[in-house]
């Protein structure tokens, strides 16, 4: 059995990340220098790659490519599916070292370690309520705002929280 490995000989010295290539490690580089080349004729977003810029396009296209051998559904990009499949096996590779609770997402590990902190690292200035994620204090600053930024499909209800549009939808099945 032959194993073949390619060589990557240019380093990027910012990060340590290796390119086959040099135009590859050029067109990288661009993430640290905060370039952008390429922007969204229907946005105005811009990136640093052209190959980004034609992942976003899926946004607005609605294209899903990258579809689930198990249960049919489609992603707009490969690496949702990837995790997407946990699903069906089962599998989270992610474990926490304080409590020992896994998880299918590095995202989603780092995000729970924030409750094995002590502090509290985020403070509402106008009512002094603190939280360990910036989430959180995102969440509860629409007690203050009002914000409703869920909004029914079917009926044009908005609502503060995900959770009390997802309860609502129940109404229109």
């Amino acid at each position: 059995m032959t194993i073949h490995t390619e060589v990557k000989p240019y380093i990027c010295q910012q990060c340590g990340k290796s390119f086959g290539q040099l135009e590859k490690l050029n067109v990288h580089m661009r993430i640290h220098t905060g370039e952008k080349c390429c922007t969204c004729r229907q946005c105005g977003k811009t990136f640093a790659e052209k190959v980004s810029l034609n992942r976003h396009m899926r946004i607005h296209t609605g294209e899903k490519p990258f579809t689930c051998p198990q249960c049919g559904k489609s992603f707009t990009q490969i690496g949702n599916l990837k995790v997407h499949m946990s699903v069906h096996t089962g599998e989270k590779p992610y474990t926490c070292q304080h409590c020992g609770k896994s998880f299918n997402r590095k995202g989603n590990l780092n995000y729970h370690m924030s409750i094995h902190t002590e502090e509290s690292l985020f403070t509402c200035k106008q009512c002094g309520k603190s939280f360990k994620r910036k989430g959180s204090l995102n969440r509860h600053m629409r007690v203050h705002t009002g914000e409703k930024s869920f909004t029914c499909g079917h009926c044009g209800k908005s609502f503060m929280y995900k959770v009390s549009l997802k309860c609502h939808m129940s109404i229109h099945v």
